[in-house]
């Protein structure tokens, strides 16, 4: 029994030994493995095909909506008022009475004012006729008879205006927006009583940094939009541009008017305002993800060849301005390229590339 063991031993040593053997090259070194000639790396892309467009290169300034006019309305004489003629939030014409103040002392303040001036005229016209045909009657009394005259015509006038200012009358057309007293209420001179405004039109103000003195001149093409308006977009241009900059802001102010039909836009709603500052025709604009950095400057990748013979190439690129997420590209670049977006980060040129949608879709482009 021990003598069939040990010949079982012997016979797997000898047989791991020949194992051995096998595994070693001549003069006993290992056996070189072979290489895996077929793998070769291939990256995923997502391209782009560069066609010339449009581009516009805007400035964005934070802006508030005015009224075109805001006219807050004082009383001119004192009084009590009496009567309401138009509500607020009515449209009112320029010259429509909006409030009657109590007018009941000045009104015959005006009859015996009338009166004693009638008796004036009476007096200086039989004087004159006198004095001057008859030669009756001294130059003194030809003189005073005509100053008193002129004097009660000039208190005359004075009262009638002074009873003309019990009626309030809107200065300007608009809505009126809010009144300042109620009835009752004993007013004296220099008391705001309403408020007017003009909202057919909105004037957009800002200040634009000093940076933009150069570009934004006077007719500047604009567009302004509302948050509270959703996606409305009101066209308009600079109507005015500041000369002094403000020393603690270092903004100077700018004003475009834009019309308002219907009123949507509301006085001291903010506004968002694009004003135009370059527009080029045909620009071969690319994301600004697509750009590499490198130390002599900007790289993009485009795909060359198709299927399995894709490879990525490297292009220096030219930025010539940018706006946003969109870079021009000056040089580097033609129309018809296809640009890689997504997956450039990891290329090198020469790479096989597969390119595939947004979707995960693949295309064509080798193993």
């Amino acid at each position: 029994m021990i003598g069939s063991i040990r010949a079982g031993l012997v016979a797997v040593l000898v047989t791991g030994s020949i194992a051995a053997c096998d595994g070693m090259g001549a003069g006993g070194a290992p056996a070189a493995a072979s290489a895996d000639e077929g793998y070769r790396r291939v990256v995923n892309v997502e391209v782009e095909r560069l066609e010339p467009r449009s581009f516009t290169r805007v400035i964005r300034l934070p802006g508030v909506a005015m009224a075109m006019r805001d006219v807050v309305i004082s009383a001119e004489e004192a009084g009590v008022l009496r009567r309401i003629v138009r509500e607020k939030g009515r449209p009112v014409r320029a010259g429509q009475t909006i409030l009657q103040f109590d007018d009941g002392i000045l009104r015959a303040q005006v009859q015996a004012a009338a009166a004693q001036a009638e008796y004036a005229r009476e007096v200086w016209e039989r004087t004159k006729r006198l004095y001057e045909q008859d030669s009756i009657g001294s130059e003194l009394g030809y003189y005073e008879a005509q100053y008193n005259a002129e004097q009660a015509r000039g208190n005359l006038t004075a009262l009638e205006e002074r009873l003309a200012r019990t009626t309030v009358a809107a200065p300007i057309s608009g809505v009126l927006d809010d009144r300042l007293v109620e009835i009752g209420a004993m007013v004296s001179p220099g008391t705001p009583v309403a408020r007017i405004v003009q909202t057919d039109t909105i004037r957009i103000t800002a200040g634009a940094p000093e940076r933009y003195a150069l570009a934004l001149p006077v007719g500047a093409r604009a567009s302004v939009s509302f948050d509270a308006l959703g996606d409305e977009v009101f066209e308009g241009e600079v109507t005015y541009v500041g000369a002094v900059v403000d020393p603690e802001s270092r903004t100077f102010p700018i004003e475009l008017d834009l019309p308002n039909p219907g009123g949507v836009i509301k006085s001291g709603m903010i506004a968002e305002i694009s004003v135009v500052q370059e527009e080029i025709a045909d620009a071969l604009v690319v994301p600004q993800q697509a750009l590499v950095a490198m130390e002599e400057g900007y790289v993009v990748f485009v795909v060359e060849g198709a299927g399995d013979d894709a490879r990525a190439e490297a292009r220096t690129v030219a930025v010539s301005v940018s706006q946003g997420n969109d870079i021009v590209v000056g040089t580097g670049l033609s129309s018809g390229d296809l640009l890689v977006v997504v997956g450039q980060q990891g290329l090198t040129g020469g790479d096989r590339v597969r390119v595939v949608s947004s979707s995960g879709d693949a295309e064509e482009g080798g193993e």
